[in-house]
């Protein structure tokens, strides 16, 4: 099985068609659910939050059976995922794909876990913290997106768990937990 990293790839991607949309209906949406699948767990895995539909993305060619994705085909697996509300357009023109291998609800609910893991119930920390501290170490919340971690802080600031408090800069934000 081929690997890319560390990241163990499917049959299907050693498969030249799969790499070209397929025109029958059946095989395509199996075709259009595989790759969805691959991409959401190699992003989790990789910790990729942002897809650049002209960029290069490991996932997109397999320089070993010669095949590249063409547009189309990235647009269509992506908006696919946006489809399941995994993914958004970053950008009216879909240049630009967020990948949420956790819907924000998820986050939400992960960050609450992390919070009562560690015992930082009635804690401040500053948003960057969070991020990249040393409490998040060997989480999902370590190096996450900032901006998926703000929608996620804001709907538990929305439900009464946290208060976000502002800093002379973003660098300063912080949250205050009152779980």
């Amino acid at each position: 099985m081929q690997t890319l990293g560390e990241h163990k790839l499917p049959h299907f991607f050693h498969y030249p068609p799969y790499f070209t949309l397929q025109p029958v209906r059946e095989t395509r949406e199996k075709q259009i659910q595989l790759w969805k699948e691959l991409i959401l767990d190699y992003c989790r895995v990789q910790k990729i939050f942002v897809i650049g539909l002209e960029e290069d993305f490991p996932l997109f060619s397999n320089p070993a059976i010669e095949r590249s994705l063409n547009h189309e085909a990235r647009e269509a697996f992506l908006s696919a995922i946006v489809l399941d509300g995994r993914a958004e357009w970053m950008d009216k023109s879909h240049r630009q794909c967020l990948i949420l291998w956790h819907r924000i609800k998820e986050w939400a609910d992960i960050i609450l876990h992390f919070v009562k893991e560690n015992g930082l119930e009635d804690s401040v920390m500053t948003v960057e913290e969070i991020r990249t501290g040393v409490e998040s170490r060997g989480t999902d919340i370590h190096g996450m997106d900032r901006g998926v971690l703000m929608r996620a802080l804001k709907l538990l600031e929305n439900k009464g768990k946290l208060a976000i408090f502002k800093g002379a800069s973003t660098d300063d934000e912080g949250v205050k937990f009152s779980v």
